[in-house]
């Protein structure tokens, strides 16, 4: 069943309260792998999940990845602390298309070693890459021992989002050291879904997850 594929996914800035409360009820009810959710709603979504086995996912340096390192530590240590059960972090796009690598890959690094034994996924802003800046950000994550990689914040202005070629690109890179890849960004149907788990993703980050679901049953 693809419902253990997604986390179901709310990041607005405008979101309120009642909507995140619907979306950690609906995680339940669909029995969604995770919800994904800005550390604010940490708290609001771990009462209501309480029991169900639905992981908190929690996105840090989101959507710019562009603070300092120091500050993705701290919002990490923060956000495990209100009870997230993985990290999204965004790179710092700029200093990968700088080649500064030991930039990108102590960023990954210092959040990685703030998650502990917590999962920690790498975004990646693949709308914003070249092929090779992707095959190169996917090194840095296996570098710095990061468990995934993801493809997009979403907030890409005009970004297209999760791409199966970029997918399956970020698969060869990663699978074979271990790490999963997490497509996110315009996945709104079934068909999308399956595109996507097809080219190697072992997770799907939407805010479209029940019409997926409603799609695998037709």
């Amino acid at each position: 069943m693809i419902n253990k594929y997604i986390e179901h996914t709310l990041l607005k800035q405008d979101a309120k309260k009642e909507e995140i409360i619907k979306l950690a009820k609906e995680a339940k009810e669909y029995d969604f792998k995770g919800v994904c959710v800005n550390s604010c709603n940490i708290e609001t979504v771990k009462s209501e999940l309480l029991g169900s086995g639905v992981k908190i996912v929690s996105v840090i340096g989101f959507p710019l990845g562009c603070c300092t390192t120091s500050a993705k530590v701290y919002e990490t240590n923060e956000a495990i602390k209100l009870g997230a059960d993985e990290i999204d972090m965004v790179i710092n796009c700029g200093r990968l298309k700088d080649g500064d690598y030991d930039y990108v890959l102590n960023d990954i690094k210092s959040v990685k070693t703030a998650c502990g034994k917590h999962v920690l996924k790498v975004i990646l802003e693949t709308d914003l890459l070249t092929k090779d800046e992707i095959k190169k950000a996917c090194q840095l994550a296996v570098k710095a021992g990061a468990d995934f990689v993801k493809t997009s914040t979403g907030f890409v202005k005009n970004g297209v989002g999760a791409k199966a070629e970029d997918v399956k690109l970020m698969y060869n890179e990663v699978s074979p050291y271990g790490l999963g890849v997490k497509a996110s960004g315009g996945i709104r149907d079934f068909e999308t879904a399956k595109e996507m788990i097809g080219a190697g993703a072992v997770r799907l980050g939407t805010s479209s997850g029940i019409a997926i679901i409603h799609g695998e049953q037709e």
